[in-house]
């Protein structure tokens, strides 16, 4: 009997995409970002970062905004924004992000930007951000008792960030696909209202793997559970072993029947290039113990010239700021120039002899 494998019209358009990255990946424009509220880890790593490395080298423009007014959704304060948002730019060099390609950029230094908010909340109804997956998300894990104005606003706060600079292709995961979807409305209702200005951005599907943390969940800054991308080997090396297993000895790679196992059997695989049932095989009855040594060896070995990298860049926050302030230069000419086609469209062009 022959099993028939259906796939989801997303994920055939994505591949699609991928052809033809391949083909021109100059075509492409690519908006993706990170709020600033702590340095990234190993599933940022393999979740997001790798995969924009690969899509810059391979020729495709890319935006990234680090997202500091949003660290305001779910929070009365953002603490020690400053540390936090050079952080992230190490990150992203130290991972191979070439800040001479990539626009990268805060959204509090783009004030074009954020102006086009406004026209954008004006084609979005209340329901429909009610209705939003990544809002009803972010509301039922808030830190704060009500739900803030710009928590709620914030899809349309996305689409700014996407569309600003015509942004056509934005790298997701599955569960973000209906977000982005809102993103497309909006580009499409402005479009049909005002004339043609925005594109309708694709989905890029991820197939990143998951990687869970140290307590068996999703790989998470605000849990307390993650392996950063700067840690020291030995910091690498105590929160492996302190890695929830199970009470099984013998190592098999069965991501639905072991999870919190098969993650570290992957874990070791990504980073030392071998297939994840090959490495389980590898370790066999050697126990947890042994699984834990060979994935920390992994993991140190693989991340130990992108650690090298980030300390030195680290230790010149100056560097860092320059290339924050050439980021947000460009980002903020890109954004007034797309303010303008927008107030043109819009017929909100005053003062000025025609």
């Amino acid at each position: 009997m022959t099993t028939t494998v259906e796939i989801s019209p997303a994920a055939r358009r994505s591949a699609e995409l991928e052809a033809e990255i391949t083909a021109d990946a100059s075509r492409f424009r690519i908006l993706t970002g990170d709020r600033p509220t702590g340095p990234l880890h190993l599933g940022h790593y393999f979740g997001t970062l790798h995969n924009r490395v690969r899509l810059q080298r391979r020729g495709v423009r890319l935006g990234l905004v680090i997202a500091d007014y949003q660290v305001l959704t779910d929070r009365d304060v953002a603490d020690d924004l400053d540390a936090q948002v050079l952080g992230l730019i190490a990150d992203y060099l130290a991972a191979g992000i070439d800040p001479d390609e990539a626009m990268i950029f805060t959204h509090s230094s783009v004030a074009a930007l954020n102006q086009l908010l406004l026209p954008f909340l004006s084609l979005v109804t209340v329901p429909e951000l009610q209705r939003n997956p990544t809002v009803k998300d972010e509301i039922a894990h808030s830190r704060q008792a009500g739900v803030s104005g710009l928590m709620f606003t914030y899809p349309a706060h996305q689409a700014a960030d996407i569309l600003f600079g015509k942004a056509n292709l934005v790298p997701v995961g599955s569960d973000q696909l209906p977000h982005l979807e809102l993103t497309r409305t909006i580009a499409r209702r402005f479009n049909d209202r005002y004339g043609r200005v925005f594109p309708e951005p694709e989905a890029l599907l991820s197939s990143a793997p998951l990687l869970l943390g140290t307590d068996g969940v999703k790989m998470s800054k605000s849990r307390g559970n993650a392996i950063m991308l700067g840690a020291t080997a030995s910091e690498t090396a105590r929160l492996i072993r302190g890695a929830k297993t199970d009470a099984q000895r013998h190592i098999t790679y069965e991501p639905q029947a072991r999870p919190e196992v098969a993650s570290l059997v992957l874990l070791g695989a990504l980073c030392s290039g071998q297939d994840p049932v090959a490495l389980a095989e590898g370790v066999g009855s050697g126990g947890a113990a042994a699984l834990k040594s060979v994935v920390t060896e992994a993991v140190n070995s693989h991340f130990a010239p992108l650690r090298a990298a980030r300390a030195e860049l680290a230790a010149d926050p100056g560097y860092l700021r320059g290339v924050l302030a050439r980021g947000n230069a460009r980002a903020q000419e890109r954004a007034e120039a797309t303010l303008a086609e927008v107030r043109a469209a819009m017929g909100t062009v005053y003062g000025v002899s025609r």
